[in-house]
């Protein structure tokens, strides 16, 4: 039987919330507290299908629709944003790639893994001097005997102390193979010369294993190569698009966190004898929250809608990202003040809401990367 649309989703939020409540609440400020990864957890959700969230079934995924996806970020996030960040990064930047442009033979042996979850995924571009600037990376990889050799260091890598394949953005200009530019690399762990740094000690999300990875004269068969010779940019750029779109998510999930939090304080907390949920200054802060999150909302399903009809995207999951990021940081800054002294007090979530809110604005593309996009879409148009 075929589930109208928004049946469909209501039932998928349904399921993924119970499932977070009663695995993930219960240690949601734990993992935090201690940066530590919840193995735990991770195991449970591997057989649910979470890891393979867009994979097609005949590689082991779950194959669902860019708009549940979006609802499954969402409400991991609401939870936990570190778990939702290791959720999406692994579903749209690790594996979404090797789907979108892997041979058969490519999706037949690293889909299934990564569908499982036995192997975690993540996309290696950002580097010292190389984030925004794509075509700056310095890491290289040179073409050797049947193979490539990588050299360099990814940092900042989400997943990284975690992942067992990661997709290795690099330049190709010093290979004798014609094409030159940039490639993709599908490197897996546990091959000489991938190495896994040190886990970064980070603001917020610091249940998410976040490292660097270093390549030293790492080889990688030819067949590990994505897509053609130079067309990693591609690559890069179809996987930041999507990965943009669970950002959004995950920035909304924060977001609905922190308003239902604000919310519930709102009608306990007395001041003056009263709620202070009956102050106006209040209302007005809960109704501009409530407002902007349906707009988020709406804009990330748009994006969706057009990815899934197969029509391009881009600008408006950029649009969608930028403004859910923004929205992240500004409706868990209203719930800190909401909560007053106590919001800036460990005790209460939306401390930890109001850490993880503001690298929903740098990852995947910061807000002024994305303001290029948006602008230059504008610019595009016919007068």
């Amino acid at each position: 039987m075929q589930l109208n649309p928004c049946v469909k989703h209501k039932v998928v939020r349904k399921m993924v919330r119970e499932f977070m409540e009663t695995e993930l609440r219960p240690i949601d400020a734990e993992i935090d507290r201690n940066a530590r990864f919840p193995w735990e957890v991770i195991e449970k959700m591997k057989p649910l299908g979470f890891f393979g969230l867009q994979v097609p079934r005949e590689y082991g995924g779950a194959e669902i629709d860019s708009i549940s996806y979006a609802v499954v970020i969402e409400e991991i996030s609401r939870v936990s944003a570190a778990v939702g960040l290791c959720v999406t990064v692994h579903n749209s930047v690790g594996a979404y790639p090797v789907v979108s442009f892997g041979t058969e033979a490519q999706k037949r042996r690293f889909l299934p893994a990564l569908a499982s979850g036995d192997r975690i995924g993540s996309f290696c571009l950002t580097e010292a001097n190389a984030g925004s600037d794509a075509g700056g990376v310095e890491t290289n990889a040179v073409y050797d005997k049947d193979g490539y050799v990588i050299n360099g260091t990814k940092i900042f890598v989400t997943n990284g102390g975690v992942c067992g394949t990661s997709l290795v953005f690099a330049n190709m200009e010093a290979s004798d193979r014609p094409g030159g530019g940039a490639g993709v690399f599908i490197v897996e762990k546990g091959t000489p010369g991938f190495l896994v740094g040190e886990i970064e000690d980070l603001c917020g999300m610091r249940a998410n294993p976040v490292s660097s990875l270093f390549y030293e004269d790492c080889r990688v068969p030819e067949e590990n190569l994505l897509g053609k010779n130079g067309d990693g940019l591609r690559i890069g750029l179809a996987a930041l698009d999507t990965g943009r779109i669970g950002i959004a998510a995950q920035a909304l999930g924060i977001s609905q966190a922190a308003f239902e939090a604000s919310v519930k304080y709102a009608k306990e907390r007395r001041q003056f004898k009263k709620p202070i949920g009956s102050f106006q200054s209040i209302q007005n802060y809960l109704a501009d929250m409530a407002t902007e999150i349906d707009a988020a909302r709406l804009l990330i399903y748009r994006a969706c809608a057009l990815k899934d009809a197969g029509r391009p995207f881009g600008p408006e999951a950029a649009k969608a990202k930028l403004y859910a990021g923004g929205l992240s940081r500004r409706v868990t800054d209203r719930a800190v003040q909401i909560h007053g002294g106590y919001g800036y007090s460990k005790e209460y979530d939306v401390e930890r809401y109001f850490r993880d809110a503001k690298v929903t604005e740098i990852y995947e593309g910061t807000s002024e990367v994305q303001r290029m996009v948006i602008a230059r879409a504008v610019l595009s148009q016919p007068a």
